[in-house]
C-alpha cells in the first residue's frame, strides 16, 4: 500500500475499443489499420493507423469549435485528471436534458472536476440508432453546468449535441469557458453512486483539436458483501 492512497482500487474501463468498421461521427471515415510490418517479413510487427482525432472515445479541445482556442497540448497533464461524478439521465427517456434534470445533483457537481452524463445510449453502439435521438442538454442547463467550472463534462453518447446542428451550442457553451468535452463514453452505469478518479489523458499531439484517450475510473474496490 502506498501512503495516503486506498489499498484497494478498482480500475473501470469507459472506453470503446478502436478498430477498423468502428461506429464514427456521421461523415467521418473509420480507422484504417495497415500491417505496415510483420513478424515473417520485418521480425517485428507494426502498423499504419490512420484515423480522425475525434474517433471513438475521446476528447474535445476547445481549438475543436473555436478559431484560436486553446489545443489538448496547451493543457497540463493533470487537466485530464480529477475527481468525478455521474449523473443517472437514462430514464425517463428525454431528448433534451433540462437544468431542472440537473439541479437535484448540485452539492454532488459542486465538489467534481469531472461531470459525466448517463443517458444509456452507450447500449446502442455499433447499431444505426446509436446516432439518432440521444439526449443534449439544453443551453440553459449548458451554461448553468459550467458555471460549477468543471475540468470536463462527459456523455455516452456520440455528441453533446445534436448530428443536425450547424451550430454546436453546447460544445460552444463549454469549450468557451475552458471545459473539456469527452464523448462516447461507455460504463458509466457502473459508477453510479459511486466516489471515483477519473483518468482521460490523451496522446499528447501537437496542436491536437482532439485526440482518442484511454478513459478510466479509478475507484475504491466494495467489500465483499456492501452495497
Amino acid at each position: 500500500m502506498i501512503d495516503g492512497f486506498p489499498d484497494a482500487l478498482e480500475t473501470v474501463d469507459l472506453t470503446h475499443a478502436v478498430s477498423p468498421g468502428m461506429p464514427c461521427y456521421p461523415g467521418t471515415e473509420p480507422p484504417v489499420f495497415v500491417a505496415s510490418c510483420t513478424l515473417v517479413n520485418h521480425g517485428f510487427e507494426e502498423k499504419t493507423i490512420t484515423m480522425y482525432s475525434h474517433t471513438g472515445t475521446h476528447v474535445d479541445a476547445p481549438a475543436h469549435i473555436l478559431e484560436g482556442g486553446r489545443t489538448l497540448d496547451g493543457f497540463d497533464a493533470g487537466a485530464f485528471v480529477g475527481s468525478g461524478v455521474v449523473l443517472d439521465l437514462a430514464r425517463p427517456c428525454r431528448t433534451v436534458i433540462g437544468r431542472e434534470h440537473l439541479e437535484p445533483w448540485g452539492a454532488e457537481i459542486e465538489d467534481r472536476d469531472f461531470v459525466l452524463l448517463r443517458t444509456g445510449k452507450s447500449e446502442a453502439w455499433g447499431q444505426p440508432d446509436y446516432f439518432d435521438g440521444y439526449p443534449v442538454l439544453s443551453e440553459g442547463a449548458a451554461r448553468w453546468l459550467a458555471g460549477f467550472r468543471p475540468k470536463g463534462v462527459g456523455v455516452d453518447a456520440v455528441s453533446v449535441d445534436p448530428v443536425d446542428t450547424e451550430t454546436y451550442p453546447v460544445h460552444r457553451l463549454l469549450l468557451e469557458r475552458g471545459i473539456l468535452v469527452i464523448e462516447n463514453l461507455v460504463r458509466l452505469e457502473t459508477l453510479l453512486g459511486r466516489t471515483f478518479l477519473l483518468c482521460c489523458l490523451p496522446l499528447k499531439i501537437e496542436r491536437a483539436d482532439g485526440a482518442p484517450v484511454r478513459a478510466v475510473a479509478l475507484v475504491p474496490r466494495r467489500e465483499a458483501g456492501s452495497t
